[in-house]
């Protein structure tokens, strides 16, 4: 009978683990960060400017920015089906929408609210899924769920290229939409039904030194969403620009997802062994890294570790950072989320059209890729010398 239980217990984790995934592939591989391999492909047919580009990816992150907050403000809402089931129709649509019209405006719109609803979905899919594998004996499994992301990236950008052979960039952004809309119907059936959501534990008022202590996170967290979002949205432009890249530049969006998809399960796991502290250092310095190479990268090797480099950072950094912000402030573990995103969603807003203005006005990204990587430096020294890193938290 125990095995029996057991043996429930682990199929159903695995089932809303699963669900949760594609999840994460529609709110944030599609609804997100689709427009990276996309983008070039309205550069090319319709000429948009790299000051629009980033404009537009900006109000995304705008967008994420209003989830967040709202999330954070009003957290009940997270448990409200409805606010759910809408949230996952405005990403589908947003995605779709971006497909049917040239208007700058409605691109516009179409992309703050599919921020807005990424913000949304990114939590209810993390609480949900994270209470139920709580519930049953398997918390280890939590940062599997973001591999999700990973894979998301790595078929957009594999698919997008696929999808221009057959018409153009709004076939791209069609297709994103139909893989999208599947996609959740598949987490749907696979996890949607598993989940028994229970009420909200009652936080206990956190101490002030708790939030003292998590102010150099959050500084830092701030930058890095302020440089590796450079990356994030021009990535693919930039290798198209660059001569002889031309054909390995979508592909190297799948570079990013499939480098992606392990991070959130290896970071982990190296924090275990060599400490969070040293192992966010060591992601934030490997990032770095790879946007440095990237302002002069001109062969494959050089292209591809800039790619390679990138995905294996973004999500692993992500993870780690929300596990120190639980461990600095494990009085309200929701509240120590929803500061540390808001604080990384305020870098993604301003970083993506800085860095098209710039580079419109320097006729490149050197100088973008270059201030980007000096801030993902400066976060990665705040770490260093954070003396929170070393105290115990009782």
């Amino acid at each position: 009978m125990s095995n029996m239980k057991t043996r429930n217990n682990n199929q159903i984790s695995l089932r809303v683990l699963i669900g949760g995934m594609l999840g994460m592939v529609v709110a944030m591989g599609i609804g997100r960060f689709a427009y990276t391999p996309i983008l070039p492909l309205m550069q090319r047919d319709l000429g948009i400017s790299n000051s629009l580009a980033g404009s537009l990816a900006a109000l995304n992150y705008a967008g994420y920015l209003a989830g967040a907050l709202l999330c954070m403000l009003a957290p009940h809402l997270l448990r409200n089906r409805v606010i759910s089931a809408t949230s996952l129709l405005i990403s589908i649509a947003s995605t779709l929408a971006m497909g049917l019209t040239y208007s700058e405006f409605a691109w516009g719109t179409m992309r703050f609210f599919s921020g807005l609803a990424s913000a949304i979905l990114f939590i209810v899919i993390t609480a949900e899924v994270a209470e139920t594998l709580i519930r049953h004996n398997h918390s280890q499994w939590i940062g599997t769920l973001y591999s999700g992301i990973g894979l998301g990236i790595a078929l957009s950008g594999w698919l997008v290229p696929e999808l221009d052979r057959l018409g153009n960039w709004s076939s791209a952004w069609l297709g994103m939409g139909a893989l999208a809309l599947f996609t959740a119907l598949a987490g749907l059936l696979l996890g949607r039904r598993h989940i028994d959501i229970q009420p909200p534990a009652a936080q206990s008022s956190a101490p002030a030194d708790h939030a003292q202590r998590l102010w150099p996170l959050v500084v830092a967290y701030f930058l890095e969403g302020l440089g590796y979002i450079v990356t994030a949205t021009f990535l693919v432009a930039i290798i198209t620009a660059t001569p002889g890249m031309q054909h390995f530049a979508p592909y190297s969006w799948v570079a990013v997802g499939l480098a992606a998809i392990p991070s959130t399960t290896i970071w982990p796991l190296l924090a275990r062994l060599i400490g969070n502290k040293t192992a966010l250092l060591a992601a934030f310095a490997l990032q770095a890294a790879g946007i440095v190479i990237s302002i002069h990268a001109t062969t494959f090797g050089e292209v591809l570790f800039v790619a390679v480099s990138f995905g294996a950072t973004f999500l692993g950094i992500v993870t780690l950072t929300l596990s120190e912000g639980n461990r600095r402030w494990p009085h309200d573990t929701r509240r120590a989320a929803a500061v540390l995103t808001t604080a990384f969603s305020l870098g993604q807003m301003f970083g993506p059209a800085i860095a098209g203005m710039l580079a419109d006005h320097d006729a490149g990204f050197a100088f973008p890729l270059g201030l980007a990587a000096s801030c993902v430096i400066c976060g990665g020294t705040i770490l260093l010398f954070d003396r929170f890193s070393h105290s115990p938290i009782n």
